[in-house]
């Protein structure tokens, strides 16, 4: 028997001030000194990703705009390189959020390294377009940390919303 990491448990609405908090705290881990490490994950976009698939109506393309321009303005980076791979990076989740909501934690990761390595691509490309240098293979290793960071962030994410385990015996829900 395959394990699944799925809960039968079910959710309470997340609350927005919630995902705007957690986004500031995904900014704030972006903003330290660390964050430029090899191998060091996109606090960002993996925070951006996971409300993108979860919570599609509430943060979409315009979060991941205001996002991208504020780590632009804060990394002194080519203006837009954030903008335009956050924005992707939300569409694409939002667009498969229907679909992957449907698998397991360990195939969502799986499904969603591909969406972490394509944003980070458009920025090294980015980059390389105003004539900065190839950043190295270790740029790359950011979103494979990510992957592996999605099933911890996951239910770090959705802690607020599980209901409480004791029931009401007069209510069949």
């Amino acid at each position: 028997m395959q394990p699944t990491f799925s809960s039968s448990r079910i959710l309470l609405p997340v609350r927005p001030w919630f995902i705007f908090f957690s986004l500031i705290a995904a900014v704030l881990l972006n903003f330290l000194p660390t964050a430029h490490w090899p191998g060091m994950p996109d606090w960002v976009a993996l925070v951006l990703c996971f409300w993108s698939v979860r919570e599609f109506r509430r943060v979409g393309m315009g979060w991941a705009f205001m996002l991208g321009l504020l780590m632009d303005v804060a990394d002194g980076a080519v203006l837009g390189q954030h903008c335009f791979a956050y924005v992707l990076l939300a569409y694409v989740s939002a667009t498969l959020s229907r679909r992957l909501l449907w698998f397991p934690l360990l195939q969502q990761a799986l499904q969603i390294m591909p969406l972490l390595l394509a944003a980070q691509l458009v920025q090294a490309l980015m980059r390389l377009a105003v004539g900065a240098d190839f950043p190295g293979l270790g740029y790359f290793i950011g979103p494979i940390i990510a992957t592996l960071l999605w099933i911890p962030a996951t239910f770090i994410l959705l802690l607020p919303q599980y209901r409480p385990v004791e029931q009401d015996p007069d209510r069949p829900i």
